[in-house]
């Protein structure tokens, strides 16, 4: 019978792929029914219960963590390594996201875009802090229709650091030179050291920046025109920014509102956020190089869990790897 409603679905004019995706079975699993002349389900499902799976205690108890007061503004990627950093294990990730999904609790803040194929320009290596950051300027909105404060960020790359930040009421290769410049002073930056990545806009290709730039040795990127993954650090820094829970839902009332607000943000993307890119520590953590030691003690923890209870595993036990480098617009040749 299924395989009847597959082909009645594709003389209707679906696709062949998409109806088996429906009833969920692979194009090869419907070509190795139609060879053994199977006409109806062939899936048997599973006969008897994992015995490695959570008790019924025990999912209650994950999802009274996952909506804990702490804990239900974060995701399981970001709730298991605080967990570890504890001494604690509960569950993997995925078996929290199950978990989720049972209790239709998986749900996106805003919708998101389709993901478009494009070519990256030349890629930039980093392999330890203050070798490449990003920087962008973006919009936040003011209580005057028309008007915006503008929030420039620079980001170190390797590890996540916001190494500089500030709100102005316009947008300037002045602005943006102070910026710059105060951070790499800041951060003791030295001739040839850095590379800094941004787009197109008016301010970044300003003589007045281009020249702070030149005077400090700093080597200057830029995205493509209209393309901003070229510039994704920033980009999806920006999103970060606009996405917290503690976001305004209003416009900023002043200058200062802002920039008070920024610098709350700042305060705990550096020091509390647990970095997916970078391990789950926190970029001041990794900037410092203190990152290393945490993973490994998160290593301990998990081997530990497993010593204890070993069943609960398949296969191996979370690896808390160490990101060695990272690559701003990595080539495909390169792609992991």
């Amino acid at each position: 019978m299924i395989l009847g409603w597959i082909d009645e679905a594709v003389r209707d004019g679906a696709a062949k792929q998409k109806a088996c995706e429906v009833v969920g079975i692979s194009r090869r699993t419907l070509q190795r029914w139609r060879r053994q002349g199977i006409g109806d389900d062939n899936r048997a499902g599973p006969r008897k219960k994992p015995k490695n799976a959570l008790t019924e205690q025990e999912q209650a108890n994950v999802l009274k963590i996952l909506t804990s007061q702490e804990f239900r503004d974060k995701s399981p990627w970001q709730i298991v390594p605080v967990l570890a950093d504890r001494g604690k294990y509960v569950a993997s990730e995925s078996t929290m996201y199950r978990l989720l999904r049972k209790a239709d609790m998986q749900k996106h803040r805003e919708p998101t875009r389709e993901a478009h194929k494009r070519h990256r320009p030349d890629e930039f290596k980093a392999t330890a802090p203050n070798q490449v950051w990003s920087w962008d300027i973006t919009y936040l909105a003011s209580e005057v229709r028309g008007a915006f404060f503008y929030l420039y960020m620079v980001v170190d790359i390797f590890s996540r650091k916001i190494t500089a930040d500030a709100v102005f009421e316009s947008e300037s290769g002045g602005h943006a030179a102070d910026v710059l410049g105060e951070a790499c002073h800041l951060e003791g930056v030295t001739k040839d050291q850095l590379v800094i990545h941004s787009d197109n806009g008016g301010p970044m290709k300003s003589a007045t920046l281009i020249a702070t730039l030149q005077s400090l040795g700093v080597a200057n990127s830029y995205s493509r025109p209209m393309v901003s993954n070229d510039n994704a650090y920033s980009e999806s820094l920006f999103r970060t920014v606009k996405c917290r829970p503690e976001y305004p839902r209003q416009p900023f009332k002043s200058l200062e509102d802002a920039r008070c607000w920024v610098a709350q943000f700042v305060s705990w993307y550096n020091t509390e956020h647990l970095h997916s890119g970078i391990g789950f520590v926190t970029p001041k953590m990794r900037h410092q190089g203190l990152d290393r030691e945490m993973l490994v003690k998160r290593r301990q923890v998990y081997a530990a869990a497993r010593a204890e209870n070993p069943d609960r595993w398949s296969g191996e036990t979370r690896q808390w790897k160490y990101v060695e480098d990272v690559i701003l617009n990595r080539g495909p040749e390169l792609a992991r």
